[in-house]
C-alpha cells in the first residue's frame, strides 16, 4: 500500500549555537535553538517518514526530556527512522521538503544535504526533493528569528 506522511518542524535561532539543516553545518552567525543539533530539515522529514507508517512523532522516539539526545546528531536520528522503516519492510519511493527562511541561503548546500539524507536512508539522492523560499519578510521567518522545514514522504508499506 502506497501511503503518504507529511511533516513540519520549526526552529527560532540562537546566539552561540551551529546552524545545521539536511546534515549540513551551514555558515551563519546564529544556530538553531532546540535540544538536539534543531535540524529542522532532518525533523521533518523523520515526522513525514513517521506519519506514512502510521507511527508517532518524533518526541516520541527522541523526547527532549531525555539527555540522551541533547546536542544529537539528527542524522543519527534519522538513520534510526530508517531502521524502523527496514524492520516494517516499508519502502521510500521519494521525498519532498521546503524550508522556508528568509536566511541563511540554502540552494549552495542543497546538493550536499539530498546526498546526506539519501545516504542516510539508503536511497538515491533523485528521490530527494529540497526547495527553499523565503516568507517574502513576512511573519517570524521574515523577521529572520527562525525556520520552518516542511516534508512529504511517499513510502510502500507491505
Amino acid at each position: 500500500m502506497i501511503k503518504i506522511g507529511l511533516g513540519v518542524d520549526i526552529h527560532s535561532f540562537e546566539e552561540g549555537r551551529r546552524c545545521v539543516l539536511g546534515g549540513v553545518h551551514i555558515p551563519h552567525p546564529r544556530g538553531l535553538k532546540g535540544h538536539s543539533d534543531a535540524d529542522a530539515l532532518a525533523h521533518a522529514v523523520m515526522d513525514a517518514l513517521l506519519g506514512a507508517l502510521g507511527e508517532r512523532d518524533i518526541g516520541h522516539f527522541f523526547p527532549d526530556t531525555d539527555d540522551a539526545w541533547k546536542n544529537a546528531d539528527s542524522l543519527k536520528m534519522l538513520a534510526m527512522v530508517g531502521e524502523v522503516l527496514e524492520r516494517k519492510k516499508a519502502v521510500i519511493h521519494n521525498m519532498d521538503v521546503t524550508v522556508i527562511a528568509q536566511e541563511p541561503k540554502l540552494a549552495p548546500h542543497v546538493a550536499e544535504m539530498k546526498q546526506n539524507l539519501a545516504r542516510t536512508l539508503k536511497i538515491r539522492p533523485e528521490q530527494v526533493g529540497i526547495k527553499a523560499t523565503s516568507s517574502e519578510w513576512m511573519g517570524f521567518t521574515g523577521r529572520k528569528e527562525g525556520v520552518v522545514a516542511l516534508a512529504a514522504a511517499c513510502v510502500d508499506c507491505p
